[in-house]
């Protein structure tokens, strides 16, 4: 075992080479529906057609984003959930293909979580032959003694998570921090910060750490997360449910995400266009004079509607 802080943090690492191939799960299915086995068949056809259409979503955010470049450590946070196991999954695929080399590593925080399933993370990891590390640190504990009982623990436990993770990147010398969040995780999160922050934000689909030491991306902020649990049923990932936080009744952003999947279900496609207009901002429509300089606007000025006046929010 290897000493990562001494504030409590160890590391337990991994690199063992071997197959990177599918599943068992996943070839046994393609095995029965070889033989004629039509629901093994059925399901090897969604998962095919799953892998393509994530694989898809996935290569374009990392172009769009410029997220991952020829030599990058890339380093995957795996939690055990099916976002995480399902990011990793693509990026393994994508790695064999690309046009560019790069490194992946995936990473598991264990908070020490009561009954959590050590062994879980490591067994799969082997299998599938991708280079690991376990990191361990205490943070239920801290969480549970500072948090009053029945406070949303979120907060502070990502906030240590977060941390963690950071100072782990720069020490393994990883160019990269891929986090598992999709495109319902993105607009979850938009609308949070407006009904409760009073702001206009969400997570970037690429960001730079406050320190500039750090460099996160999120390679699924595409992906429909309906379609990132059918595809981990499917692949039979070894899902570990969060007992911290995940069992937390009346959250904020379970309440958000209910709005939006009852408006998915009345309104199909109002989802992907409230994801468009993420990406479709026009600063001289809001009221941010930070963004847009509005005091300067005279019948002399270039219009509103043409060239945007922008600020240049680095000088201020």
């Amino acid at each position: 075992m290897e000493i990562f802080d001494p504030a409590a943090v160890s590391v337990n690492e991994s690199a063992t080479a071997l197959d990177p191939a599918p599943s068992e799960a996943a070839n046994e299915a393609f095995e029965r529906a070889s033989q004629g086995d039509a629901p093994a068949k059925k399901n090897s056809t969604a998962l095919n057609k799953l892998q393509k259409r994530l694989r898809r979503e996935v290569g374009r955010a990392i172009e769009d984003f410029a997220m991952i470049e020829p030599g990058d450590k890339v380093m995957v946070c795996l939690s055990g959930g099916k976002d995480s196991y399902a990011m990793l999954d693509i990026l393994l695929n994508l790695q064999k293909s690309a046009p560019v080399d790069f490194e992946l590593v995936a990473v598991n925080l264990d908070q020490k979580q009561p009954g959590f399933p050590e062994q879980v993370l490591p067994e799969y990891l082997s299998r599938i032959g991708v280079p690991y590390h376990i990191v361990e640190r205490d943070t239920y504990s801290v969480v549970k003694e500072v948090i009053p009982e029945g406070k949303t623990t979120c907060g502070l436990c990502s906030r240590m998570r977060r941390g963690t993770l950071y100072r782990f990147a720069q020490q393994i010398g990883a160019t990269k921090i891929a986090l598992g969040h999709h495109r319902d995780d993105i607009l979850e999160t938009f609308f949070l910060n407006m009904f409760y922050g009073g702001k206009l934000k969400t997570m970037p689909p690429k960001l730079k750490s406050d320190d500039g030491s750090n460099i996160v991306i999120r390679p699924m902020a595409y992906c429909r997360e309906k379609d990132i649990v059918r595809y981990a049923e499917l692949r039979e990932f070894p899902i570990i449910p969060c007992n911290l936080c995940g069992s937390q009744e009346n959250l904020q952003r379970q309440v958000i995400k209910e709005m939006l999947q009852g408006w998915d279900k009345q309104h199909p496609g109002r989802i992907e266009v409230m994801f468009s207009s993420l990406r479709n901002v026009v600063p001289s429509h809001l009221a941010d004079t930070a963004l847009f300089d509005f005091k300067s606007l005279s019948l002399g000025s270039p219009s509103a509607n043409g060239e945007p006046q922008l600020l240049d929010v680095l000088s201020l």
